[in-house]
Order: structure tokens, then C-alpha cells, then sequence
């Protein structure tokens, strides 16, 4: 955080400095845009393949292949969660949540597309449908679905508060994904990584800028809707903090379950092709 007192003196022209007009740093023009209302079409005829109860202060994994829908819902009382996606085919792909918020911003919502490391970058899922589009951003600044948060994790809630406590997101997702690839956690916790926080309500103290979280607007029937873009394998945690509400990390919130949907549209949408890997030749100027 910033000093409240600064140490160093302000220059005579510091008034002229602050007012410098802010700049975009990743102008979207040129990014090509999803074609939503043909994906949406695709649902017409579509057909459940699928789908995963994720309990209170767990997570699972599933698999969703291209072409396909899937959906995070709200189904019991308000839950925020911790989503991963990985390219189910070779996990070294996974979501970059960072690039995700350079070109989309701090808080997803429909069009906006999930991005994927370096050297892949190209999309992984876009989101199709939010049913939270609404809250748009509060009077605190506040809104869902973030890429600025992490994942509460076990070593900084060692770290701040003493003892280990292991049902953290970060552990909840590498039990998952270790199961699943046939690991100990301690090894797939490698491939976990900064994650979409599903329905989680965040945003920044405009005072001093420290990253805060509040009630979740979500209700049971809410959900957030995907397009796989490519054969994705993904993570699912329903975080130890409930709604978010006061505290996270702890067995005092009252959690409840995320269900995650999958369905096949009888077509693939009009016009759509999986996106290749970024064409950069990886020479970096040599």
C-alpha cells in the first residue's frame, strides 16, 4: 500500500504529472470479436451430456470438449467459485488469467473470452451467457467474476493468520486435478494457477487500493455460460468463504454446492473453427 505519508517531497509540477490523461494499455480494435449470437443459436436442439455437483469447500474436475457448452450454477444458496481450465490435451495450456484482464478488464461478463498462457494465447472459452450482468459495478466499485484475485491458498493463510488450514481453493483444486491425473496433490499443484473467481463480488479500495471482496449477488438459478473454444479440462472449486461475505479460508461461512452443466448443441455454431495456437515463430528477435 501506499504511504500515508509519503517520504519523499512532491516536485513543484506534481499537480501537472497527476493529471496526465490515462492511456489504454491493450486498444481491443483489432482483437477479434466472438460471434455470440451465432453461438447462442448453436444451443437451440442442445442436449445435456453431463454434469458435476460440486460439494462446499471441494472441487472437481470435468471435461468439456470443443464445441461444447458448459455452465456454472448456482443451486442451493449463494457460492462463489474458483474455476481453472486447462487444455485437456496437453495441461501446459492453461487459462492466463493476467492477459484475460490486459484485454478484457478486472470483471468478466458476456463476449468477454478466457485467454491462454504464453507461447499459446488464443481463446480457450468464451462466456455466452451471465445471468449477473446486471450488477455492473457498484457504488464501492464492486462487481463479479474477477481475474484480479488469485485463489486463497493455504501458504498465505499460514502466513497471515498461523496453522494450516486445507481446504483453501489452491488445495481444493490440486486434490482435484491430482485425482484426476493420477497424482499426489503436492505435484499437480504445479499445473493450479490463477483462477476466475465465479460470482465472487471484488474490487479495489479506491483509498488504498487493497484488493476486497463482498456479499455475492448470486442466487440459486444464477449461472455463468461457456463456449469451449478447444477440448478443455477444467477445475472447479466451491470456496471455503460462501458468499464471501466476511471471511474466506474457514469453516465458520455457511457454504453451499456449484453444479457444472455440459451440453451438446446438435450443430456446430455457423461460421465457428477451434483457434489455433498464436502464430509468433518464438525466435524473440534472434
Amino acid at each position: 500500500m501506499k504511504p500515508d505519508a509519503p517520504e519523499s517531497p512532491a516536485p513543484s509540477d506534481a499537480a501537472a504529472r497527476r493529471a496526465a490523461r490515462p492511456v489504454v494499455c491493450y486498444p481491443v480494435d483489432t482483437l477479434p470479436r466472438p460471434d455470440v449470437a451465432a453461438l447462442r443459436a448453436a444451443r437451440t436442439g442442445w442436449s445435456a451430456v453431463g454434469s458435476i455437483l460440486v460439494p462446499p469447500r471441494e472441487a472437481r474436475c470435468f471435461e468439456v470438449p470443443a464445441g461444447h457448452f458448459f455452465r456454472i450454477v448456482c443451486v442451493d444458496g449463494p457460492q462463489v467459485g474458483d474455476l481453472n481450465l486447462w487444455n485437456a490435451n496437453d495441461l501446459g495450456e492453461r487459462f492466463f488469467s493476467g492477459k484475460t484482464r490486459a484485454l478484457h478488464g478486472t470483471h468478466l461478463s458476456t463476449g468477454d473470452r478466457l485467454w491462454s498462457s504464453l507461447p499459446h494465447l488464443r481463446p480457450m472459452a468464451t462466456i455466452t451467457e451471465d445471468t449477473l450482468d446486471w450488477y455492473g459495478f457498484d457504488e464501492w466499485g464492486g462487481s463479479v467474476h474477477d481475474v484480479i484475485g488469485t485463489r486463497c491458498d493455504p501458504y498465505t493463510h499460514r502466513l497471515l493468520a498461523g496453522g494450516d488450514y486445507h481446504h483453501c481453493c489452491h488445495s481444493n483444486l490440486a486434490r482435484a486435478l491430482g485425482g484426476h491425473t493420477h497424482r499426489p496433490p503436492a505435484a499437480a499443484e504445479a499445473d493450479v494457477h490463477d483462477v476466475l473467481n465465479v460470482f465472487m463480488c471484488t474490487g479495489f479500495l479506491r483509498d488504498t487500493g487493497q484488493y476486497f471482496m463482498k456479499a455475492s449477488p448470486v442466487r440459486p438459478g444464477d449461472f455463468l455460460e461457456f463456449f469451449a473454444e478447444i477440448d478443455l479440462l477444467g477445475a472447479l472449486s466451491a470456496c471455503p468463504g460462501g458468499d464471501c461475505a466476511s471471511e474466506h479460508s474457514s469453516d465458520a461461512a455457511r457454504c453451499h454446492p456449484l453444479l457444472v452443466e455440459i451440453f451438446r448443441p446438435p450443430a456446430l455454431p455457423c461460421g465457428w473453427a477451434s483457434p489455433p495456437r498464436n502464430g509468433y515463430p518464438r525466435t524473440h528477435g534472434l
